[in-house]
């Protein structure tokens, strides 16, 4: 009675293993090929090949160096900023130690701090992966490393980073860091608003799409210029020297569009669990899984961080119990880290589905933002 079975499962190991083989035949023939070609010819041939090929061959070998891991990567990297030691909210006056000449001080922004961490992880203590040009050359020029398993997950991990400190970046811009909306967009902010929404994909010279060719100032130049003009402000906040309005309806409106940013990874989510099932094989898995894992890495210290900048807000509203939860779902989401991605069906047996794991948690935090928004808007 087993045989049928046993029969069976060597046929799809055996097939497995073929494809495998072939893949890997596939990736390695650039080599094979040039290596053959280098040992039939003469001496200065192999001289012209090997100043040519050593300057590609280390590069290739820097580039996957630096797509290996993520650097400084830590989940609970909001702890470094002791948010609960932070007794004021935003921009709320602190009270003078001294005398009557003692200097006016106000509370630091959380959500600044935070989101200028998330830029310095992404272009300071990483190479920003998405505009270097091996990248975007792909392998050998064939093929996009999107479409591979292989050297593209820190680039949609930071990605996903950067998306959710680009939002907010604007939020602060356009509603957090100015009384009621109406009032002049405070210059730094504006410098980083402008400067995060900057193409991500755009290197000292462009030779592998579609802008002009020719020196320019790459992606990860304008990002630390954001990242210099958030830290600026804060200093300027501290001082009492700008404006952070923290209220109800401020929070409300970042809460939801930080809802509406994390709905969209869901609704990506869902379509490839839908249309695609091929577990372990689906190319296209690990990309959609580590960007919206860099989005809810990032989400999940700036809602710490929002947390402190409206305490007294989230206190009056009877908000804490909600709001822990909405945090463990986003640290739960977070923490996934499987070794090979698998988008298998939901009901299979064989191969797991991390795409519909990730994207219930996010369904949770998104719902726990909602609940929040609806006891803020009453």
């Amino acid at each position: 009675m087993l045989d049928p079975i046993f029969e069976w499962l060597g046929r799809m190991f055996s097939a497995i293993g073929t494809w495998i083989k072939a893949t890997i035949l596939a990736i390695i023939w650039p080599f094979t090929a040039t290596y053959a070609f280098y040992k039939r010819s003469g001496l200065l041939i192999k001289l012209v090949l090997g100043v040519l090929i050593i300057p590609f061959v280390l590069g290739y070998i820097w580039f996957f160096w630096h797509t290996a891991w993520i650097r400084d990567y830590d989940i609970n990297y909001s702890d470094r900023f002791n948010f609960a030691e932070r007794l004021k909210g935003a921009g709320e006056q602190v009270a003078p130690e001294g005398g009557v000449n003692t200097t006016r001080t106000c509370g630091r922004s959380s959500i600044v701090d935070v989101t200028a961490d998330l830029l310095d992880f992404n272009v300071n203590r990483n190479l920003w992966i998405s505009s270097n040009p091996l990248y975007k050359a792909g392998l050998f020029w064939a093929l996009e490393w999107d479409q591979t398993w292989f050297f593209d997950n820190k680039a949609n991990f930071q990605r996903g980073v950067h998306q959710a400190a680009s939002r907010t970046a604007i939020e602060l811009a356009d509603a957090l860091g100015r009384v009621r909306g109406t009032s002049e967009i405070d210059p730094d902010l504006k410098v980083a608003k402008g400067n995060v929404q900057f193409d991500q994909f755009t290197w000292y010279f462009n030779i592998f799409d579609d802008q002009p060719f020719g020196p320019t100032t790459p992606t990860p130049t304008y990002f630390r210029n954001a990242h210099d003009a958030l830290m600026r402000y804060n200093e300027r906040l501290i001082n009492c020297e700008a404006t952070f309005d923290a209220r109800a309806d401020n929070l409300l409106q970042f809460l939801d569009r930080v809802a509406k940013d994390i709905g969209s990874a869901s609704a990506v989510i869902k379509e490839r669990s839908e249309g695609y099932n091929s577990g372990w094989f689906d190319t296209r898995a690990d990309d959609i899984f580590m960007n919206s894992k860099g989005q809810l890495y990032a989400y999940y210290g700036i809602m710490k961080a929002t947390r402190t900048d409206f305490q007294w807000m989230i206190k009056s509203r009877g908000l804490d119990d909600i709001w822990d939860l909405m945090e463990d779902h986003l640290f739960r989401a977070v923490s996934l880290d499987p070794f090979i991605v698998s988008n298998g069906r939901e009901d299979g047996w064989l191969m797991p589905t991390h795409l519909t794991t990730i994207g219930f948690y996010i369904l949770r935090a998104r719902s726990n933002l909602v609940e929040i928004r609806s006891v803020l808007d009453r």
